[in-house]
């Protein structure tokens, strides 16, 4: 479904972490952030939102179909950072993989085969999600989460609870976070609660997603 909010100013974001429009700046929270994973972008040393015992096991969700094989008529990327009270948090791989099998290399797991793969899917914890779909169309933050089976809302990401702040390219979306899309190379931020996090990002060059 089309995104129903557009991203505003960055400078919406206080860059000393501190909570929007509360005037009280908080020590900037520095990310931790991890070695290269398996798709040659950091895994955040830091434990997972959720874990996927609630995620999806093969029926459609939202209209998205768990298939056999990868579909890469529409092949896109996007990364996915989350912060609670400015702490890291990863987002695992297997969402979107029932029955997930790793492969061990020299990075790290990497999930290469399940029972069948939803067009919205993680391989491993280094929030990159694939968007592999047999049509082209715009997914969004919100379908992820119900393939997770977490919930999703302005208050609410996964088990914890909070205002929920998301940044999309360095800026403030403005809507509610299952509405942003998952565009291709786009860098999405989630942060609950406070101090904020300044926007992170991470480069595509060099590996191949």
């Amino acid at each position: 479904m089309p995104s129903t909010g557009d991203p505003v100013a960055a400078d919406a974001v206080p860059a000393s972490g501190g909570a929007a429009g509360t005037g009280t700046p908080s020590a900037p929270t520095e990310p931790a952030a991890g070695p290269l994973g398996a798709e040659g972008v950091p895994i955040p040393a830091a434990p997972p939102l959720a874990g996927t015992a609630a995620a999806a096991t093969g029926s459609a969700v939202d209209g998205i179909s768990c298939q056999t094989s990868e579909q890469t008529l529409f092949h896109i990327h996007a990364h996915l950072t989350i912060f609670v009270n400015g702490a890291a948090r990863q987002v695992p791989p297997a969402i979107g993989i029932p029955g997930a099998v790793a492969q061990q290399t020299q990075a790290g797991p990497f999930i290469n085969s399940g029972t069948c793969f939803y067009w919205l899917h993680t391989h491993a914890a280094d929030g990159i999600v694939h968007i592999e779909s047999p049509v082209q169309r715009t997914f969004t933050l919100g379908q992820f989460f119900d393939e997770w089976g977490q919930p999703l809302g302005p208050d609410v990401a996964g088990p914890a609870h909070g205002h929920v702040t998301v940044l999309v390219n360095g800026k403030v979306f403005e809507g509610n976070p299952r509405d942003v899309p998952l565009t291709a190379h786009a860098q999405i931020q989630l942060e609950v609660g406070t101090p904020l996090v300044a926007p992170e990002s991470i480069s595509w060059a060099g590996n191949g997603l």
